[in-house]
């Protein structure tokens, strides 16, 4: 009787894990076809079939082709982070690691898919919680990142971090929305170094030979107070 009763409890385990199983290679899979063919159409059949799924199986994890497609995108996008990031960890100073990130993140192989699922997120209400979901995560993951960096380097960012990453990312797939719905120019056309403040010098604005530390009645230690002469 105990036997039965271990197995009739280990039989929903082994299901959850079959499910997350099959629910990943599907994701991975979409993302590898969505990089070897990007822009181009790919039905659930095609799709089940190179993740060794069947079709049903698509909408049963994911509920639609489109909301696997954007699971699939920001898999790659996610990827193609991680890359960037080794590249950005190789610049010997502030100024190239600016300009070698916005380089590398515009030529990106995971932008038009990432571009569709920013799309159908506006398009179709019910995946917006999802394209939300994974720019969280990427935001994250790219503050992160860039708070080890300086920490490990001793450059500073002209503005909280959270704050450089939303507005980094925002300005590179802005601008990849924008060209690819037409609008004149390309992605060559912009600036995205400059949407970075990472530097290894300190912000002139902040400097003041005539300031000296201060402690406040509250026991916080404050900069930029003048000293009194």
């Amino acid at each position: 009787m105990e036997k039965k009763r271990t197995e009739a409890r280990s039989t929903p385990a082994r299901s959850r894990d079959r499910g997350r199983a099959t629910r990943r290679r599907l994701i991975e899979a979409t993302a590898r076809l969505c990089k070897e063919r990007p822009g181009a159409e790919m039905s659930v059949a095609e799709i089940a079939n190179a993740a060794g799924a069947f079709p049903n199986q698509v909408t049963y994890h994911f509920g639609s082709k489109d909301s696997l497609l954007v699971h699939a995108a920001f898999l790659g996008l996610l990827h193609d982070a991680r890359r960037i990031e080794r590249i950005g960890r190789q610049a010997p100073d502030a100024a190239t690691f600016r300009r070698n990130i916005a380089r590398a993140v515009l030529a990106m192989p995971s932008l038009p898919s990432v571009t569709r699922a920013l799309a159908a997120g506006i398009s179709k209400p019910e995946l917006a919680p999802v394209v939300d979901r994974h720019l969280q995560l990427l935001f994250r993951q790219s503050e992160r990142f860039v708070s080890q960096l300086i920490d490990s380097r001793g450059w500073t960012a002209r503005r909280p971090l959270d704050v450089e990453a939303r507005t980094f990312w925002s300005t590179a797939l802005g601008a990849v929305l924008l060209v690819r719905a037409g609008a004149h120019g390309t992605v060559a056309d912009l600036d995205l170094a400059g949407a970075l403040t990472i530097h290894d010098e300190p912000d002139p604005g902040q400097e003041d030979a005539s300031c000296a530390p201060c402690t406040c009645s509250a026991g916080h230690r404050h900069t930029g107070v003048p000293q009194r002469t």
